[in-house]
């Protein structure tokens, strides 16, 4: 009985660079997958604060939470079911259609299909994402120095994936249409199951031409400055020679066949209910879930009057909560409203059932095993930690950027020779903060002025004020938009990836190399090094209250160097260190950890909102930066610091972690 949903090897016949060859059918297969989890997610917080829906901040940020953690708690469950019952290739096959389902329906502007296009994406995302990671696993042997590589390599076709979807599916959504850019990630997704499951010679054709195809839509669609340039040449290049490397690599051969099949094909085929397959009674099941995933994700209760508030804290307790004066009370009344919402309570008990599942399948180890296993529980946690700061790249850092961070190349500035007269100009982020006659213009005013994206350029005429002088002028062309600096983090990995790569091996090679817990602690202090970086840049805005952009670069690189000590080492230490039955279910319990970060992100960046309902243009909107540039300055201030706290304590505990890991003796069984 062949088993690859589990980390039983299969025993690579071919190999490129020391590595399996199907390595680099599954590097493309996430890539495509990547790309359309990254570029619907960098357009998801503008769709609703600026799309039809209208949110604001609050409202914006628990939907998006309460999405991305449900979508890292549905891997637990796609693990556990591909395990028992499905293999992983079933399972990967599944999600991606599911997810591609989901990314088309967001092409339709209506409240339902929007809220079951996250549906879908929540439920494909469970059968995808920990699958097609115990895959890569497989390939190798237990015990082989290099799954770390292997990892760090299939890491990168992540990231080149997340690179660029911000460069396309942002910045062709923002630009000509949220419905493009959807419709684009929807593309992006058909392509990573189709290259997952043709032939080797096809797959070989399907790379090529998906990387032609992104390349040359890299190099025509983009903002006209330097940064797009660069940035958009660099990863169009990038891509090619990836693709170029898989064409041969694929040469020689693809994925092998036993790969992610099921443990036991008899079973998969047996009836239940006396009629129907048990393959087809997941299927089924995992359609009958959308729905609830809808409810869920929507905040939608059908047990309340009003169908909006499941609650375990008394409404009473979080409202006197709220109108303390104490900062403690108010974030626990956050943090109460938020866990009592339908979602919350669901990724509650998910990870109750978790723990005590994975509790009692430790029991039955040897000491080895339940030694590894508390390290994997232990170490998730710090991992816990470090996304659920991370993660503010999608909702707060995204609005920060988009509100106060200056990324218009301006072509010239407002002199004092011009004071008094009128001039026509494209209005764009340089002129936030500046007074055109009585009115001081904010971001709502410039997105009321806008309209939808694919709306075609404008001008306004402008008073010139004395306090215009030193304002900048560009077109709007010039302006980057925010969401493409989502693509900042996964460039910077797909620069110093194979640079990580090398030193561990370098550092290895003189048996010098840091443990597994100690990167982890070095990734969390590099995270909170960036976030300080963001609030030192915010301490020294200009008078607009308009931060640097350089200072968004250095977070980033921070960010992304923390990342590369801490996630994939994480990805290998999960399939090294869990028991072989066990592997997939370990694996959706570091998603499903992953999902708590992403639900405790979210709680975090609520204390960054500054917009008011219809955070777009109705009562409160957003106000100027030099009003909202502190707010986020005082939040990522304190991320820095507990990360910091955080690094210095998992660095304390490496020496029992790296004791309690047993590296070289054999894998605890259950």
């Amino acid at each position: 009985m062949t088993s690859a949903t589990v980390a039983v090897p299969v025993a690579p016949i071919r190999t490129l660079f020391g590595h399996p060859v199907g390595l680099f059918t599954l590097f493309f297969a996430e890539m495509w997958e990547r790309f359309s989890y990254y570029g619907m997610r960098a357009l998801l917080v503008f769709y609703m604060l600026k799309g039809f829906l209208g949110y604001g901040d609050s409202d914006a940020y628990a939907v998006y939470g309460a999405y991305t953690a449900m979508v890292y708690m549905t891997p637990f469950f796609g693990g556990m079911i591909a395990d028992r019952l499905l293999g992983a290739r079933r399972a990967v096959v599944l999600g991606g259609l599911l997810m591609a389902a989901g990314h088309l329906m967001m092409t339709v502007q209506s409240t339902t299909a929007f809220f079951t296009a996250l549906a879908l994406l929540i439920a494909g995302n469970g059968f995808f994402k920990p699958n097609i990671s115990t895959i890569v696993g497989s390939l190798y042997r237990e015990g082989s120095p290099k799954r770390d590589g292997g990892f760090t390599i299939f890491y990168m076709g992540i990231n080149l994936g997340a690179a660029m979807s911000p460069l396309l599916c942002g910045y062709i959504g923002e630009t000509y249409g949220w419905h493009y850019g959807f419709g684009l990630a929807t593309i992006g997704m058909l392509t990573g199951v189709a290259v997952f499951v043709a032939p080797v010679r096809l797959t070989q054709i399907l790379i090529m031409l998906g990387a032609a195809a992104a390349a040359v839509g890299l190099f025509v669609f983009r903002p006209d400055n330097p940064f797009s340039i660069a940035i958009n040449i660099f990863i169009g290049l990038s891509l090619l020679a990836a693709a170029v490397i898989a064409w041969i690599a694929l040469g020689r051969g693809g994925l092998p066949r036993e790969a992610g099949q099921p443990r036991d094909m008899a079973r998969l085929r047996r009836t239940v209910l006396g009629f129907l397959r048990t393959d087809f009674a997941v299927y089924l099941c995992a359609l009958l879930a959308i729905p609830i995933f809808g409810l869920l994700v929507s905040g939608f209760s059908p047990f309340t009057a009003n169908g909006r508030a499941l609650t375990l804290v008394p409404e009473s307790t979080i409202a006197a909560l709220q109108e303390s004066a104490s900062g403690v009370n108010q974030i626990l009344a956050v943090v109460f409203e938020e866990v009592s919402k339908p979602a919350g309570l669901v990724l509650l008990l998910s990870g109750i059932w978790a723990v005590f599942y994975l509790g009692f399948q430790t029991l039955k180890l040897d000491r080895v095993g339940k030694q590894r296993m508390y390290v994997v529980f232990i170490l998730t946690f710090f991992s816990l930690l470090f996304w659920a700061f991370f993660e503010q790249a999608g909702s707060s850092l995204n609005n920060f950027t988009d509100r106060n961070v200056d990324r218009v190349t301006e072509t010239r500035t407002v002199t004092a020779d011009m004071v008094g007269t009128t001039i026509q100009i494209q209005p764009t982020q340089e002129q936030l903060g500046y007074s055109n006659g009585e009115r001081v213009f904010t971001l709502n005013q410039l997105d009321a002025l806008r309209g939808e994206p694919g709306a075609p350029d404008f001008t306004v005429a402008w008073t010139v004020a004395p306090d215009n002088v030193g304002m900048g002028i560009a077109e709007r062309k010039r302006e980057t938009p925010a969401s493409t600096y989502q693509a900042v983090n996964p460039v910077y990995i797909l620069v110093f990836g194979l640079v990580f790569t090398a030193l561990w091996g370098f550092l290895a090679a003189r048996r010098i190399e840091p443990s597994t817990p100690v990167k982890f602690a070095l990734g969390l202090l590099q995270l909170g090094l960036g976030f300080a970086a963001i609030w030192y840049g915010a301490q020294h805005a200009d008078g607009r209250g308009m931060v640097a952009l350089h200072w968004l670069f250095l977070a980033y690189l921070l960010h992304t160097t923390g990342e590369l000590c801490l996630s994939p080492v994480g990805l290998s230490m999960i399939t090294r260190l869990s028991p072989a039955t066990l592997v997939s279910t370990v694996m959706g319990a570091w998603f499903l950890a992953t999902a708590f970060s992403q639900y405790l992100a979210a709680i975090i960046s609520q204390f960054t909102g500054v917009g008011g309902e219809g955070g777009n243009g109705a009562a409160g909107g957003i106000p100027v930066p030099a009003e909202t540039v502190h707010i986020y300055g005082g939040v990522f201030g304190n991320i820095a610091i507990a990360a910091v706290i955080a690094a210095v304590i998992c660095y304390a505990l490496s020496p029992l972690l790296k004791k309690w890991m047993h590296e070289g003796e054999p894998t605890g069984r259950v």
